[in-house]
């Protein structure tokens, strides 16, 4: 591995297009190293970053503006070595509103700015940070009985 992280400017292709993956499944199959650049979910909105990918390989993503990072991106292909994008998995945290309190619950997460979806009569907060962060900040509502933390 040199010293100098390998640049990437721009996004080659997607792994599950039909002409990558037969240029993906060739590479790993004749000697090549298929390397995973793994990011968090929050991080796909950047355009400039530096990484290392699971086998050391050190990179420098500098991307135009117009172009957006997405899981099975192929940022890098060579005869010897591809790099693709993978994104981890976003955490949420579960939330049930008690007593008639969704509507203060919901107030409450957008004045935080929580990215929130809703599933089954629940507020799902996405966790970009510390979990115990975000239960500092329900303890309030919690104590008051207006909200319960399930998961």
């Amino acid at each position: 591995m040199s010293d100098a992280p390998l640049l990437i400017e721009t996004i080659l292709g997607r792994t599950d297009a039909s002409d990558m993956a037969g240029r993906l499944h060739h590479l790993g199959h004749h000697g090549g190293r298929i390397e995973r650049l793994v990011i968090a979910p929050t991080d796909l909105p950047r355009r400039r970053f530096a990484a290392e990918t699971d086998l050391g390989t050190a990179c420098f993503v500098a991307l135009p503006r117009e172009t957006a990072l997405f899981d099975g991106a192929v940022l890098h292909l060579s005869e010897t070595r591809a790099i693709i994008l993978h994104v981890g998995q976003q955490e949420w945290l579960r939330l049930q509103p008690l007593a008639d309190s969704a509507l203060e619950l919901g107030y409450h997460a957008g004045n935080l700015h929580w990215r929130v979806r809703f599933e089954d009569g629940c507020l799902l907060v996405a966790l970009d940070g510390p979990r115990e962060t975000y239960l500092a900040r329900l303890r309030a509502l919690e104590a008051q009985g207006k909200v319960r933390v399930l998961s």
